[in-house]
């Protein structure tokens, strides 16, 4: 039975709701908005890619007494964050019930919080609190939610690549801060501090200067009004709705398939770093300069792994910006195929080419050029979830599909981690290969074959019901 607004609190709700409804928003809050989402964004990308991209250093400065496997073993350490992962699940649903807003500052603050608890770590288990803060906040991406919301329909996908595309841009910050601040491979905590301090400035920011959306305060009051029939649901949220929803829905069970199989590929996001180091160091050894692999990996680590890691993140945000055009001038799935397919060529290229000694800038390149393909499939998926769900249960349904993702990300794991353990660091990128492309496959023939479209869906009249 639909909700009856018969309470003063449910009264008051109504009228803050109008009140920001009818609130100024002047000629140029938009691009003010994108301003304000795409420095959240930058927050987001680096609190994300930090981690991987001093990865070799962590391990080596942290776990130097496992030896080679030392990354294997801060993998499993990771592993540690998997809980985290499930409470997000309970969380971001809230947005449903709360706002988009209170959750954009909260998990920006939460992602700076964490790499400030980095900094400071000077033990594993403080380093690993850290990581689990950062892995709690970072999956939410309440800034995407914003997008899909407030865009135009005909340009979202472009808008939601363009402010990505800025926002690994942003990530060019940590290879900068790695030749600035870190002399020697133990100095890795210091890269963490400054990003540290921009994303604590950042949450004020967006506290300060972003508004509700529209979208979700039509909805909120429409609920609270006993009036659903727009938005296909009587729901206000949660993990149980949406699980249902989804269940009922055979678009949205299809595209939590097709999610789970592209995330088998994960570990190609995880062990990049990783794939340099070693490419580059068994690359000297095999011509002779240098002798012992602990060395070379601690050569190219403060050299050429830094070089490279400078033009990461342009290949990345080249890889994020073209398959948004690509989604609203064609469709979805084609950005999907293109994306997955580029990924594969890519990570080809710049594994072989740390392997060759090929000029670092040119490897680094790639390897960003990859895992932004990567990511733009994966948010190509999501993009099509959060468009094929109502807005009473967008940001639930967005939640529930960790599930989904979840479920690649373990089989990638449970896969990878053994094999890593006992082959050896060196290993990572075939190993990573041979899972990656099947799972890529399998996610692009479940979109091609029982998933519509969504390229310029009208958010506010999504239903749910349309394609079953």
């Amino acid at each position: 039975m639909a909700r009856q607004p018969n309470s003063e609190r449910t009264e008051r709700e109504i009228a803050r709701r109008e009140h920001q409804l009818s609130g100024p928003r002047g000629k140029f809050y938009f691009p003010y908005l994108i301003f304000i989402i795409s420095l959240v964004y930058i927050t987001d990308e680096i609190a994300s890619q930090i981690g991987t991209l001093m990865k070799t250093e962590i391990a080596n400065d942290m776990l130097s007494h496992f030896g080679e496997s030392s990354v294997g073993v801060l993998d499993i350490l990771s592993m540690i964050s998997v809980p985290f992962l499930a409470l997000g699940i309970l969380y971001k649903p809230l947005s449903d019930r709360f706002g988009r807003k209170p959750f954009l500052v909260i998990n920006t603050f939460g992602m700076a919080f964490g790499l400030l608890i980095v900094y400071l770590s000077n033990s594993i288990p403080v380093y690993v609190i850290g990581a689990c803060v950062i892995q709690f906040f970072v999956p939410h991406d309440m800034q995407a939610v914003y997008i899909m919301e407030a865009s135009p329909d005909k340009h979202r996908a472009k808008i939601y690549s363009v402010v990505k595309c800025v926002a690994m841009l942003g990530v060019m910050v940590i290879p900068l801060l790695r030749r600035l601040l870190m002399h020697d491979t133990s100095q890795w905590r210091r890269v963490y501090l400054i990003p540290a301090v921009v994303g604590l400035v950042t949450s004020f920011g967006a506290l300060l200067f972003a508004k509700e959306t529209d979208a979700f305060n039509r909805s909120r009051i429409n609920y609270l009004r006993g009036n659903t029939a727009d938005n296909g649901t009587e729901a206000e949220g949660g993990i149980l709705p949406a699980l249902r929803f989804v269940w009922k829905h055979k678009q949205l069970r299809w595209l939590y398939i097709a999610l789970a199989f592209s995330e088998t590929g994960f570990m190609l996001t995880v062990d990049y770093e990783v794939i340099l180091s070693y490419g580059y160091a068994g690359h000297f050894l095999n011509n002779g300069t240098f002798t012992d692999l602990a060395a070379a990996v601690e050569s190219v680590g403060v050299n050429e792994v830094t070089t490279a890691l400078f033009l990461f993140p342009v290949g990345c945000a080249l890889g994020q910006l073209i398959p948004g055009f690509i989604a609203d001038r064609k469709s979805r799935k084609a950005a999907a195929l293109f994306s997955s397919l580029a990924a594969v060529i890519l990570f080809l290229g710049f594994m072989f080419g740390a392997r060759s000694g090929l000029p670092p800038y040119f490897v680094g390149f790639l390897c960003g050029a990859c895992i932004g393909f990567f990511w733009s499939n994966v948010d190509t998926l999501t993009m099509m979830t959060g468009e094929s769900a109502p807005t009473a249960l967008r940001s639930s349904i967005l939640a529930t599909a960790n599930l989904a993702t979840g479920t690649g990300i373990g089989i990638a794991y449970g896969v990878t981690l053994p094999l890593l353990t006992k082959l050896g660091n060196s290993s990572a990128g075939i190993v990573i290969l041979c899972i990656a492309i099947p799972g890529l496959i399998a996610a692009f023939t479940v979109l091609a074959l029982k998933t519509h479209d969504t390229r310029g869906v009208d958010l506010s009249a999504v239903k749910g019901d349309e394609w079953d």
